[in-house]
């Protein structure tokens, strides 16, 4: 597969320069190096063999796996296929192509059904080149809607409602078991390969049909809506079921990156003030000179963290993932306590024992812990009062303690009293609020209150998570 550069002003460079912008705008960090060494790639990889152009810019450009997918949607939009087919005058007639079907229609053929024919017959041969280019047709003859001032506009669930992929399962299973048994492994591998082939059609599709749109609209048009936010990157209180599972496996390293700071902190401050009198008697060998100061010992201990978490369900995917870092912290900290609140407070540290699967203990807490004491709404000036009466001695001197909410009271007390204290007696006190600073303050959010006793943190995302993480 060749790939196509289109003409613009500065040539491959200029080409080049956009491309990396488009990359560094869809959130996936681009310094000058890495812009530098995606330049020097141009010079030694093949230019026609689209593929190794894609590996040796993704070697460059990309620090994480989780940016691939929004990698290769711009590398697509950025960097198209040079074999493209010849626009068809004729909507209803079918153009060929150099190695693909031409789908000669007889009298009376339908052309949807022939072409859901020839994609089965693609499907079961597993070329995935030959089914690109069917999917190239397939939007161009089925995807495409009638001219308008605006220009010819394509979508994709108009290419996959008229062949109905999902409906050829049962005929794709025939044709790759044959005549072995059904049930066994042979069965279970053959589904996963039809799954795969599908999957395979539809991004070709998709990605097609992005083509399309970005040759009439501009490709930085279309990377707007087409690139999905990386999974750091998207609101704790916005996720969806993928996002959600994508930002399970970002709390491990979270909680590897501060055990590792804790750490350097730790051995940091193994000294203690200065010993002065060992520090004058070593300086006698010196003529006096202090050259090396001696300091007395200081005991080094793991901190104590106490997390307070509004688990109502305005918050919910966010206090899921600061509970899930609670748990992975465990290990860092000599004590960790976890306290869950609506309208009331209860400690939840009991679900979160080593071992225990993070998932099932949040949803234990919705069904177990006593956090609702009057209507379900969330109370922070009733449930900082229950935390301080019923467990007056969870916070101290050792105790660095963090607030998980939006701070939103509906319209009742705050409980700043309480909270004051809380954070007078504790070693340090953060509060990571999952909404935007500028509604803090808005409707019944008393954040911005709150932000006056306590240091009030945005943390809406993982990416703020973690930065939030390596300031601890």
């Amino acid at each position: 597969m060749t790939a196509s550069v289109p003409a613009e002003p500065g040539g491959l460079a200029g080409h080049l320069d956009g491309f990396v912008r488009a990359v560094r705008a869809a959130g996936i960090p681009v310094g000058i190096s890495q812009a530098v060494d995606a330049a020097e790639i141009l010079t030694v990889v093949d230019l026609l063999d689209r593929e190794q152009l894609r590996h040796g810019l993704a070697a460059v450009l990309l620090q994480r796996a989780a940016q691939q997918p929004a990698y290769d949607v711009l590398f697509d939009l950025w960097w198209p296929l040079g074999d493209r087919p010849t626009e068809p005058a004729d909507p209803d007639e079918p153009a060929g192509e150099p190695g693909e079907s031409t789908l000669d229609l007889p009298d009376g053929a339908d052309l949807t059904e022939l072409m859901r024919a020839e994609l089965a017959r693609l499907l079961l041969d597993g070329d995935e080149e030959a089914l690109r280019r069917f999917a190239r047709a397939a939007v161009d003859r089925l995807g495409r809607t009638a001219p308008s001032p605006s220009g010819q506009s394509f979508f994709s669930y108009r290419v996959v409602r008229a062949l109905s992929p999902d409906t050829l399962v049962a005929q794709l299973l025939a044709g790759l078991l044959g005549d072995a048994e059904r049930g066994g492994l042979a069965e279970q591998v053959a589904r996963q390969t039809v799954r795969e082939r599908l999957a395979a059609f539809r991004a070709a599709v998709e990605a097609e049909v992005r083509r399309r749109t970005a040759a009439e609209r501009g490709r930085d048009t279309v990377a707007r809506s087409a690139v999905r936010p990386l999974a750091d990157q998207v609101d704790f209180l916005r996720a969806n079921q993928a996002d959600l599972a994508e930002l399970r496996r970002t709390v491990a390293p979270l909680a590897r990156r501060l055990a590792v700071r804790l750490s350097a902190r730790r051995r940091l401050g193994r000294e203690g003030r200065l010993d002065f009198r060992r520090t004058v008697r070593a300086s006698l060998g010196t003529g006096g000179v202090p050259v090396v100061t001696h300091h007395r010992p200081r005991a080094v201990h793991k901190p104590e963290l106490v997390v307070l978490c509004d688990v109502s369900g305005s918050v919910a995917g966010f206090s899921h993932f600061t509970l899930m870092l609670t748990q992975a912290l465990r290990e860092h900290f000599s004590g960790v306590r976890a306290f869950a609140f609506v309208d009331s407070t209860d400690e939840v540290t009991r679900f979160f024992r080593p071992g225990a699967d993070v998932a099932d203990a949040v949803a234990r807490i919705g069904r177990e812990a006593d956090v609702v004491g009057f209507d379900g709404h969330s109370d922070y000036g009733a449930a900082l009062e229950v935390f301080a009466d019923r467990w007056p001695g969870a916070v101290g001197p050792k105790t660095s303690l963090l607030v998980l909410g939006d701070g939103r009271t509906n319209h009742r007390q705050p409980g700043l009293p309480v909270l004051a204290d809380l954070v007078r007696r504790a070693r340090s006190a953060h509060w990571l609020n999952p909404e935007p600073r500028r509604l803090w303050g808005s409707g019944d959010s008393a954040a911005h209150r709150y932000g006056e006793v306590v240091d009030m943190v945005e943390c809406r995302n993982a990416a703020q998570l973690a930065d939030f993480v390596t300031t601890l």
